[in-house]
């Protein structure tokens, strides 16, 4: 018997079987909790965001495992101000002032259930933090350069 169509199918099985019908909690992508403490999540509901007490620590925890240069080259890259406002092969991921036009809010908020869930492993991105960061592009997307605008993922 042929190989190949054999790791098709076995390939085709595997994402099927990781792929949930509905929204529900799973075990690769458990409902997710906010990275912001309570006082944090008001100041950003409240204040104008800012990008090292409530921005950062989003990006840190639910994005840049894999958005980040070296786990996929040449795709969003959200670990520096630079890499972050660069223009992807379909469009901006960051557009400031403009949360309709960031690919970084639209592909999470308008993609189907089962790929809603950001990040695909581990805990999911939250309506408050996907709120926060809406609110952070809607008011300009202010990002320090330097170490302060640097993100990386938790250790």
């Amino acid at each position: 018997m042929n190989a190949k169509p054999l790791s098709t199918l076995a390939a085709l099985l595997i994402l099927v079987s990781c792929q949930s019908p509905s929204s529900s909690e799973s075990e690769t992508r458990p409902t997710g909790v906010t990275v912001l403490t309570p006082s944090a999540l008001t100041a950003a509901r409240s204040r104008p965001v800012q990008f090292t007490a409530h921005v950062k620590p989003i990006l840190a925890a639910k994005c840049v495992m894999c958005h980040n240069n070296d786990a996929q080259p040449g795709k969003m890259d959200l670990s520096s101000k630079t890499a972050a406002l660069r223009t992807g092969a379909i469009g901006l991921w960051i557009v400031p002032g403009k949360p309709d036009q960031s690919l970084l809010l639209t592909k999470t908020a308008n993609a189907p259930a089962h790929l809603k869930a950001m990040p695909p492993v581990g805990e999911q991105i939250t309506p408050d933090e996907l709120s926060v960061l809406r609110k952070w592009v809607a008011e300009g997307a202010e990002w320090p350069s330097g170490s302060a605008g640097l993100v990386s993922p938790p250790e």
